[in-house]
């Protein structure tokens, strides 16, 4: 099956026509901006920042692909991905055309990608302090919550005595959404931003207490009684044996909870906190200006997936011994 794969794209002298795609499709794409006028009915139809992004990519597409031509590992992870970037740029062409071209979609609703690229140049020092807002709110709420989660996890998992106490509370509370905690967050903390920082704090709790009393719980009883045979103590087994091997699970726990606190952030920025890109997105959306909105999505897509991807780098050089494990 390997040798079917390897010899799947063979490249002569460097070249993989999979390399080309993406300079296709922006070529396309940027012919067809050029060549087909704008709506006469379209707004702001005198921006022209999707062709100026589009011509940019283009030019360090031919870039990349020349890079391919020399060097081998490069070409095989830049080409692997020729089929996807191609077919992406020319979905965004057709939103293009269905926008500002042809106004298929309504214009409040489904703005040209032209002016939602004009947010970032309007907006970007707004943007760029709400950015920083929900960064430290998000890191602040993972830095309680994850603590407080693997403290909790470890009591659950190794305890028999937390784990009758402590466990049926988890399953009761933990299930419960974060932003029905708003009105008593509201009341029990002093300013609305403490507030926040526990709705996002609570929520990663849960999923990594979860994780991390199973990783702990999970470990095999043989590795206990060797350990104990030669020696060990309880605390020795604890630190040297059960949460090392229950690493795994906690990263998954951090991982599912990394994903529900962008959810708790978009909440939690609705208590009175005058920043943020979840206060923004719900600003802009009351003055019904939806290309800001879409901006404001765009840049929470980006981040999260910045974020998740950081996190998984760090995964995967503390624990490269462990395979068959989620990817990113």
């Amino acid at each position: 099956m390997d040798k079917v794969i390897k010899n799947e794209h063979k490249t002569v002298f460097g070249f993989d026509y999979r390399g080309v795609l993406p300079i296709i499709a922006l070529g396309i794409t940027l012919l067809t901006d050029l060549l087909v006028p704008n709506s006469q009915e379209a707004k702001y139809r005198e921006l022209t920042n999707f062709r100026d992004v589009i011509t940019f990519f283009l030019v360090v597409s031919i870039i990349l692909f020349t890079i391919t031509l020399f060097h081998d590992r490069f070409r095989k992870q830049y080409s692997h991905k020729g089929w996807f970037v191609s077919g992406f740029v020319l979905f965004v062409n057709v939103i293009n055309i269905v926008t500002v071209k042809y106004l298929l979609l309504p214009q409040i609703y489904f703005p040209s990608l032209n002016r939602i690229l004009n947010v970032y140049i309007e907006d970007r020092q707004f943007l760029f302090q709400c950015m920083g807002s929900s960064f430290s709110l998000l890191i602040e709420g993972l830095i309680f919550g994850t603590v407080a989660g693997v403290f909790t996890g470890i009591l659950v998992g190794w305890s028999l005595s937390f784990n009758y106490w402590i466990y049926p509370v988890i399953r009761i509370l933990g299930p419960i959404p974060s932003s029905t905690w708003i009105p008593l967050a509201l009341v029990l903390f002093p300013t609305p931003r403490w507030a926040a920082v526990f709705l996002i704090a609570f929520g990663v709790w849960f999923q990594i207490t979860i994780l991390t009393s199973s990783g702990i719980q999970s470990v095999k009883k043989s590795y206990f009684e060797v350990s104990s045979t030669l020696g060990a103590s309880n605390l020795q087994n604890l630190f040297h044996i059960a949460i090392p091997d229950a690493l795994p699970s906690i990263f998954l726990g951090f991982f599912n909870a990394t994903c529900s606190s962008f959810v708790a952030l978009m909440a939690a920025e609705m208590l009175g906190v005058k920043a943020g890109i979840g206060w923004y997105i719900n600003w802009q959306k009351e003055m019904i200006s939806y290309p800001n909105v879409y901006a404001g999505l765009i840049l929470i897509a980006v981040f999260c997936y910045l974020f998740i991807t950081l996190q998984f780098k760090v995964r995967d050089k503390l624990l490269g011994w462990q395979k068959g494990v989620i990817k990113w």
